[in-house]
């Protein structure tokens, strides 16, 4: 895939994240948002979420057709080691391994920083999203039944979790996403 370019979003990229999930919005129960995010919104969103976490994006032939991005999994002191993790493509990038590249390099740097669990928080059923966590070695926690209310149906939540490293030693908290120093 040499034709595709991974790299850290930017603020300017917001108009073409917005444009990636709307049709999630409108169209699937695979995020549980119901009202379009405005432009606005995302550039909010990709600067609250740089403070801690990488925010990628994919460009193929100079156009944005996806991202992923990790998150704050819980608001408890304790949860500091964990993050969630987020992918989303553009209809026309799918099933072209762009999630895997991704999610590839957002592991990666997640690793550098410290984190020991990332979260996959999967609408269910979702065939496709969950062999794609399976690949990465994410196995299943449980799920919460019949959690939310989306296109006139109740909808399951799998919970899937990758372990990056062992848990023998009291662990140094994470660094931020702009303290790693060799950020590609």
């Amino acid at each position: 895939m040499n034709d595709i370019l991974i790299r850290s979003a930017v603020i300017e990229d917001a108009q073409a994240i917005m444009e990636i999930y709307q049709p999630y919005i409108l169209e699937t129960a695979i995020t549980f948002e119901y009202d379009l995010i405005s432009v606005e919104t995302f550039v909010e969103r990709i600067i609250t979420v740089q403070k801690q976490f990488p925010w990628l994006v994919c460009e193929l032939e100079g156009k944005v057709v996806g991202y992923a991005y990790c998150s704050k999994f819980k608001e408890r002191a304790a949860f500091a080691w964990d993050c969630e993790c987020s992918v989303y493509l553009h209809k026309e990038a799918q099933n072209r391994g762009i999630a895997t590249a991704l999610y590839t390099k957002l592991f990666k740097y997640i690793r550098k920083q410290g984190y020991y669990n990332i979260y996959a928080l999967i609408t269910y059923p979702n065939l496709g999203s969950e062999a794609l966590h399976k690949k990465f070695g994410f196995t299943n926690v449980g799920i919460y039944e019949k959690t939310g209310y989306k296109m006139g149906q109740w909808w399951d939540l799998l919970v899937m979790v990758k372990r990056l490293r062992t848990f023998e030693e009291e662990p140094v908290l994470p660094k931020s996403w702009n303290e790693l120093s060799d950020i590609e």
